[in-house]
C-alpha cells in the first residue's frame, strides 16, 4: 500500500479491464433494458472493489456506497474485494465511508485482499466479513513509491507522515481483529500472507464461505 497514487502500470491495467465490462440484458413486461454488469449488481446492493485502489476507483466506490445508503439505510450492502492494494489515502476514503453510512457493509474476499485491499475487507461490519475458500490476504507496512527528492527537512516531514500513516493502519487492524498493536507491528514488518483459515484465526474475517448464502441475497 502506498501513501499516494499507485504506479502507472497498475493504472493502465485497470483501464484495460474497464474496456472489457460486459453488458447484460434484462427483459420485463415493458421491454428490454441493457446494463453494464456493475450497474446491474448495484441494483442488488453489490459493490465490487476490483483492481488497484486508486483515487478514481475509490471515488466510484464511495459514490456507490452513498447512493445505496440513501436508497435504503436499513439494508445491508455487499462489497466484494479482489485487490492488490494501492493508495492509502484512496483506501481510507472507502473505509471512512463504510463506517460513516448507516447500512452494514458486508465484505467478501475473492482472489486476494492485499495491502490496502486487506484493510478495506477487514473493516467490514463485524460478523459480516467473509472470505471464499481460495482467497488470500496480505498484510504489510505502508510502502513509499517513486523516488523522493528535496531538502532534508522535507524528507524528514515525509518520513514522519509515513510513520503516522503506519500507526493509523495498525490501529485499524487492532480495532477490527482484536490483536495487539505490538503483534500487528511485528507481523507487518515483512509481508504476511494468510489463507482463508488463517484469516479467520487472526480476526480479519468472521467466516469462510464455500457457497453463496441463500439469505440474504448477495
Amino acid at each position: 500500500m502506498h501513501p499516494g497514487a499507485v504506479t502507472p502500470s497498475n493504472n493502465s491495467g485497470s483501464q484495460t479491464v474497464n474496456q472489457l465490462v460486459p453488458i447484460v440484458i434484462e427483459k420485463s413486461g415493458s421491454g428490454e433494458r441493457a446494463y453494464d454488469i456493475f450497474s446491474r449488481l448495484l441494483k442488488d446492493r453489490i459493490v465490487f472493489v476490483g483492481g488497484p485502489v486508486m483515487d478514481e476507483m475509490a471515488n466510484l466506490v464511495v459514490a456507490q456506497l452513498l447512493f445505496l445508503a440513501n436508497e435504503d439505510p436499513k439494508a445491508d450492502i455487499h462489497m466484494y474485494v479482489n485487490s492488490p492494494g494501492g493508495s492509502v489515502s484512496a483506501g481510507l476514503g472507502i473505509v471512512d465511508t463504510m463506517q460513516f453510512i448507516k447500512p452494514d457493509v458486508a465484505t467478501y474476499i475473492i482472489g486476494q485482499a492485499a495491502s490496502m485491499g486487506s484493510v478495506i475487507a477487514t473493516c467490514g461490519a463485524k460478523g459480516k466479513r467473509y472470505a471464499l475458500r481460495n482467497a488470500r490476504n496480505l498484510m504489510h507496512q505502508p510502502l513509499l513509491s517513486g523516488v523522493m527528492e528535496g531538502q532534508a527537512t522535507d524528507l524528514q516531514i515525509e518520513a514522519e507522515e509515513m510513520l503516522r500513516i503506519r500507526e493509523r493502519l495498525y490501529s485499524l487492524y487492532a480495532e477490527q481483529t482484536g490483536q495487539s498493536i505490538d503483534k500487528i507491528t511485528k507481523d507487518c514488518d515483512r509481508n504476511l500472507w494468510l489463507d482463508e483459515k488463517e484469516m479467520k484465526e487472526y480476526g480479519l474475517i468472521d467466516e469462510v464461505l464455500a457457497s453463496m448464502p441463500s439469505s440474504p441475497e448477495v
